[in-house]
């Protein structure tokens, strides 16, 4: 019986190869797209949490570090930046050796959709609240020297960056409601 604490045997690329006769099923098929998927939504993730960050560490005029919302905005992105390249560096691991995690995988799982949860929470109340405080700036008439451009700009890709984690928690929620029902990494359908 296979431990159900397993990390990466039973029908992974590792196993395929040691079979060379037998052809990979179409549920390896499926997961190794899954998998791709998901490390090209942490890269885009990635990509968009690290302009926010840029972007707002850039903004000059009026100093951006008089609004605690834009404080927030810098941090919550820059932590979802740390996080993606985490996960994307995990997700790379992943598809390299056929399927192991670096955790066992029910803890990898709970790991990746709990944290895309909480951060993706994260990065929707920072834009949320960067994007009250640049109208707010907007409607005082204070815009000058493209403050308002800027913080409109960080506060977009903050939320494009909450879009695609969102998309990757559903994905993660997917493997782990597919883990739950079966009790391994085995297809349902």
């Amino acid at each position: 019986m296979a431990s159900p604490l397993h990390n990466g045997e039973g029908g992974g690329a590792a196993s395929a190869s040691a079979h060379p006769s037998t052809p990979p099923s179409p549920a390896h098929h499926h997961r190794r797209r899954l998998h791709l998927f998901t490390l090209l939504l942490r890269l885009v993730t990635f990509g968009f949490a690290l302009t926010a960050v840029i972007v707002t560490a850039t903004i000059s005029s009026p100093s951006w570090l008089r609004f605690h919302s834009f404080r927030f905005v810098l941090a919550a992105n820059a932590i979802v930046a740390a996080y993606s390249l985490f996960e994307t560096c995990a997700s790379v691991y992943q598809i390299l050796t056929g399927g192991a995690t670096l955790f066992p995988e029910p803890m990898q799982l709970l790991f990746d959709f709990a944290h895309d949860q909480a951060f993706a929470y994260m990065a929707m109340a920072a834009g949320a609240a960067g994007a009250a405080d640049a109208r707010r700036v907007r409607g005082g008439g204070a815009c000058e020297g493209g403050f308002c451009v800027q913080a409109d700009i960080a506060v977009a890709m903050g939320l494009a960056a909450f879009g695609f984690l969102a998309l990757t928690a559903l994905v993660t929620g997917y493997r782990m409601a597919g883990y739950l029902t079966t009790g391994s990494r085995q297809e349902t359908w």
